[in-house]
């Protein structure tokens, strides 16, 4: 690993863990790269709020995206084990446990996924033989690559970036799905939970990063993770519109 990280103090409240100055400084950074980037405004959700993205788009980006929502503990997992103090690892493992509904099955995420695709007309019978596109493949190498191989804190800033946007985008993509009468308010499960809880993820992912972004050499670290996360996850979703589109 490559320097030493901060350790984490489990069971703070998100109010807290974005109240110190550190904090303020590393959610302010990385929403400047979110407008550098623009990933609320990319192709696939410019044409998804204004209509040009069909439903049958939709579902296609949808099904593929499942299968970064299948995977993405699995970096998460990884990531535990480049921590030598167990209450870091815990700040992780608890996102993991979450991820996993809390030890219950119909809760995982990608149960909850599964369930959103089946409501919006996907045949879910068919997902676990669907071929995955290489966006998609793409996209989670980055992660694992981030997880398992960078430096610690480009890893834990990634997946934090990752887990920040994604409040917004679940939002995003949960207005656009009634706004079109493709699903009821009531029916949107997965995206309305993770409009919710997804930026205490963030926070949580933060705060084991919260010292290093005082050092100079680690706050690169930091900042090129927040900047790799943004940007493969806009390219993600920019890819799978344009592939989609051509079908």
């Amino acid at each position: 690993m490559g320097a030493t990280l901060n350790t984490a103090v489990a069971g703070k409240s998100t109010l807290q863990k974005f109240s110190g100055s550190t904090m303020k400084q590393i959610q302010q950074y990385c929403d400047e790269i979110i407008e550098r980037e623009g990933i609320y405004h990319n192709s696939y959700f410019e044409n998804l709020r204004n209509g040009n993205m069909s439903l049958a788009e939709f579902r296609k980006t949808q099904e593929q995206f499942y299968f970064a929502v299948l995977f993405f503990a699995r970096p998460m997992t990884a990531l535990i084990a480049r921590f030598p103090h167990p209450k870091t690892r815990l700040t992780i493992l608890e996102n993991v446990v979450e991820e996993h509904g809390g030890f219950k099955e119909n809760a995982f995420h990608e149960s909850t996924f599964r369930e959103f695709l089946d409501k919006v007309g996907s045949d879910v019978e068919e997902l676990d033989s669907c071929v995955l596109w290489p966006e998609i493949r793409a996209f989670n190498s980055v992660l694992s690559t981030a997880c398992i191989f960078d430096e610690a804190q480009v890893g834990v800033a990634c997946m934090g970036a990752i887990e920040y946007a994604f409040a917004e985008i679940s939002a995003i993509i949960g207005r656009s799905v009634v706004k079109h009468n493709w699903l009821s308010e009531n029916e949107l499960c997965h995206y309305k939970l993770h409009s919710k809880i997804d930026r205490r993820h963030a926070a949580e992912f933060f705060e084991i990063i919260d010292e290093d972004w005082n050092d100079s050499a680690k706050r690169y670290l930091v900042q090129q993770g927040i900047e790799m996360g943004i940007y493969c996850f806009s390219r993600l979703y920019r890819d799978l519109y344009e592939r989609a589109s051509a079908l």
